[in-house]
């Protein structure tokens, strides 16, 4: 139900980074960049718990035993880089989901964010969505990156911890295929840290992709497999836009990408999918309880789809759990288009409001060549 200590605790480096003020476990004085950390991941299915650690875990063993829950000191944390980029190779705790990772590569988005756009007159819904901002999009570094397969099952507030899905390249043109453990992070999402670990994330990627150099900072470099498959998989891998929102507090981030086009009874299929997080910047506990799309296609048709939920679940927003993200996916039978929508939250006293989903364009790949091949080279 609640994450407990993994997400509190980064949360609390989060904010220590950016010049705010942790909990008491997180005393100012002590800096971050110097500090051990210890991540447990508890028997009965909590999600990673991060905590300092002195010389030794700040949990007693006892306590540990009877909690059921392990400690370990997995790392030191480093200054996070208010600008710039992480290398590859750089290790990381998730500053919302809790889970430790490795930056493979960065990609270069253009973020589009409604919320500091330039007021222009009111226009009436179409097909461009709510059409009352100008939005003009600045450059944002993402991450593509592996997670931790030990935290995987730890992650309460995401759907599913894959967020790369790609096109079989045979005949079933609606078979869809998952890596898992492979995730786009936000530049101020990631909290550095460093090991003395020769394979400090459990992933069966790591060692197909990166290789211990212990003079290089990070020391952990790409291998020729991975240069090889980001530069194969490129089209289907890279996001180019990201979308947000903010409604009532609730702001709603959108990353759309294209999958390819198939061929399904003599016409042509265009795929895409999205990742939407969700986030509550309040502290009023809110719970999503319905969808509704609007889908515009090329072609001239609209698409009205309603729904309980998301992927089957109503997530809560807390302020201990302010975050839950899912991916989907939807096709078009034209090469463009776009989605916007609304999701309904419910408060506790019972009343409804409506959060706007930022509008998206699909667009497709003018040089799409080759199926990508996910996991081979």
């Amino acid at each position: 139900h609640l994450p407990g200590a993994g997400r509190a605790a980064a949360s609390a480096a989060a904010r220590r980074g950016r010049g705010g003020r942790g909990p008491a476990a997180w005393p100012p004085e002590r800096s971050a960049p110097s500090r051990s950390f210890c991540a447990g991941i508890a028997a009965r299915g909590s999600p990673l718990a991060v905590g300092p650690a002195a010389p030794r875990c700040a949990v007693s063993p006892a306590r540990n035993r009877a909690e059921g829950k392990v400690l370990e000191t997995v790392g030191v944390f480093e200054a996070p880089k208010p600008q710039g980029k992480y290398e590859t190779g750089q290790l990381f705790l998730h500053s919302v989901f809790g889970y430790r990772g490795i930056v493979l590569f960065p990609w270069q988005a253009r973020l589009y964010d409604r919320d500091v756009a330039s007021p222009v007159p009111e226009k009436s819904e179409s097909a461009a969505g709510h059409g009352s901002k100008e939005v003009k999009g600045k450059t944002h570094t993402y991450y593509q990156v592996l997670i931790d397969a030990r935290d995987c099952p730890h992650i309460s507030q995401r759907s599913q911890t894959e967020a790369v899905t790609f096109l079989a390249n045979h005949d079933d043109s609606r078979a869809l295929y998952a890596i898992p453990g492979l995730d786009y992070v936000s530049h101020e999402d990631i909290l550095p840290y460093s090991s003395t670990d020769q394979v400090p994330i459990q992933h069966e990627l790591f060692e197909r992709f990166l290789m211990y150099d212990q003079t290089k900072v990070p020391p952990f470099v790409a291998r020729d497999t991975l240069c090889a498959w980001q530069e194969k998989n490129h089209p289907w891998l890279e996001l180019s836009d990201v979308h947000r929102e903010t409604t009532e507090n609730i702001r709603v981030t959108v990353i759309p990408f294209y999958m390819g086009m198939r061929e399904a009874q003599n016409s042509h299929v265009y795929w895409w999918r999205y990742c939407i997080r969700l986030e509550n910047l309040d502290n009023e506990v809110v719970q999503l309880r319905e969808r509704h799309w609007r889908i515009f296609s090329l072609s001239g048709t609209l698409e009205t789809v309603r729904g309980r939920g998301v992927v089957g679940r109503e997530p809560v927003l807390s302020k201990e759990q302010p975050a839950f993200q899912y991916s989907s996916h939807v096709s078009l039978q034209a090469s463009s288009g776009h989605m916007w929508g609304t999701f309904r939250f419910e408060r506790p006293d019972g009343s409804h409001f409506d959060v706007r989903i930022p509008p998206f364009s699909l667009e497709s790949n003018k040089d799409e060549k080759t199926p990508p091949s996910g996991l081979h080279w």
